[in-house]
């Protein structure tokens, strides 16, 4: 009886360790929202679920607005470095300079932070920005701070819904310098008030994995 318990239980253990391993953060699918607070800049862009495309995910509706919503949560890099997520927009803006103030704004974005405690001017944030034209895999420090690196992922007009992974210790360290063990939040915004023009998104579920 003991080694039939001892062989069940290794069993399980096998199937534990063998089972991918992830961290839900949006489960927006799911229809939840009560771990996200919103955090506004500049009036208030409309977040809201809906179903878009046969699925429930979570729409951004900006008009020269800028304000966003994040969840504060502590995420161990080293067992679940990849940060996943799907998202789609309506349009891009037109004339922006993403480099600039003036220019500082985005149809979609993802932050990941890592807080600086007490010393809140050490808090560092890595932005996945949707761009309206900057390359795909360009980045650039954040027009407002250095303690803000963006990457683009995607770039331009288009219809269509993007899955995206990224390992989020490997890009912090490359634009950083720094191996992190732990991020503390994340944060989605859809901004359009540097530039007054209006833009709408939609997210998907957000998840971190360890592969």
């Amino acid at each position: 009886m003991k080694t039939a318990l001892r062989v069940l239980l290794l069993g399980w253990i096998s199937l534990l360790l063998a089972a991918p391993m992830t961290l839900p953060i949006g489960q927006f699918s799911a229809g939840e929202l009560q771990d996200w607070k919103a955090k506004s800049f500049a009036g208030e862009t409309r977040y809201q679920l809906v179903q878009q495309d046969g699925r429930r995910v979570l729409q951004a509706d900006s008009k020269a607005t800028a304000s966003g919503l994040y969840r504060e949560i502590a995420v161990d890099l080293e067992r679940t470095p990849y940060l996943n997520w799907s998202w789609r927009v309506n349009n891009v803006l037109n004339g922006v300079d993403e480099h600039t103030k003036a220019g500082d704004d985005y149809p979609a974005r993802v932050y990941v932070v890592v807080s600086g405690g007490i010393a809140f001017w050490k808090t560092r944030s890595l932005v996945y920005v949707w761009s309206s034209n900057q390359p795909v895999g360009s980045t650039w420090d954040n027009a407002f701070t250095g303690n803000v690196k963006t990457i683009a992922l995607r770039s331009g007009n288009s219809k269509d819904w993007f899955s995206e992974k990224r390992d989020v210790r490997a890009d912090f360290k490359r634009l950083f310098g720094d191996d992190i063990k732990q991020i503390d939040a994340v944060a989605l915004m859809t901004d359009t008030d540097n530039s007054r023009q209006a833009a709408t998104a939609w997210y998907g579920d957000i998840f971190f994995s360890a592969k």
